[in-house]
């Protein structure tokens, strides 16, 4: 687990949030809320020949929602770092679109500090 540079005896700084951000084996960003992982797959109709009954429903595209992390708190620079890969404030030539894609798990805590499950999210990357 991270230790702060300043306070070197504190062991956990995300003690109090309820989610973790974690890559490469480092958490982070602690963070107090976290939007729902949700997926919607589309229906699509297939009609099969022959067969004057009506389409049959099969499942087609599926789509991903963003995923909102909200109300965090992090001492380290990485996060941020990886966010201005995708969207810089210093204008389109500062952009580096090289390496913007991460895999990242979010952990999410119970009220007693124990981890409950991870979401492993793959390719993902800072759209907001």
């Amino acid at each position: 687990m991270a230790k702060f540079t300043v306070n070197s005896s504190r062991f956990d700084p995300y003690l109090g949030y309820r989610f973790k951000v974690k890559w490469d084996n480092q958490y982070v960003a602690g963070l107090s809320k976290c939007s729902a992982l949700k997926r919607t797959t589309e229906v699509t109709p297939w009609y099969e020949g022959g067969d004057a009954s009506g389409p049959h429903q099969i499942p087609g595209k599926t789509k991903y929602d963003p995923i909102t992390l909200e109300a965090g708190v992090t001492h380290d620079t990485v996060f941020e770092e990886w966010a201005n890969k995708v969207n810089n404030f210093q204008g389109d030539a500062a952009m580096s679109l090289a390496a913007f894609r991460k895999d990242i798990s979010i952990e999410v805590y119970n009220h007693q500090g124990q981890k409950v499950l991870a979401y492993n999210v793959f390719r993902c990357w800072v759209s907001q």
